[in-house]
């Protein structure tokens, strides 16, 4: 399953980058750098770009879980599975379902 839209910072807006998701036909949404000659972009797709940090913060809460930061295990699967324990524990918490978290 390939990824449909990237959304990425300043830094992926290059011409290599850009052409290389154009064969792989993904749309990419990244501001343009200040030094970008023609500096026109669509305010549609930069909304999307600013509840990028929604993701990003998730990521971040994630590592708030001693286990998923140092991999105890030696199977990945196991440590896939304490990802997701991590992730359903972590969404309890964010919409205060009723769980404790107790990391």
């Amino acid at each position: 399953m390939k990824p449909l839209i990237l959304i990425g910072d300043k830094a992926y807006d290059s011409f290599t980058i850009k052409n290389q998701l154009q064969e792989l036909e993904v749309k990419l949404i990244a501001p343009n750098k200040i030094n970008r000659i023609n500096n026109r972009q669509d305010g549609r797709n930069l909304r999307r770009y600013k509840r990028r940090h929604i993701v990003e913060n998730y990521f971040a809460d994630l590592q708030t879980f001693r286990r998923v930061i140092i991999r105890y295990e030696r199977k990945s699967e196991n440590y896939l599975a304490f990802v997701k324990l991590a992730a359903i524990c972590l969404n309890f918490w964010k919409f205060n379902i009723g769980m404790k978290i107790v990391a």
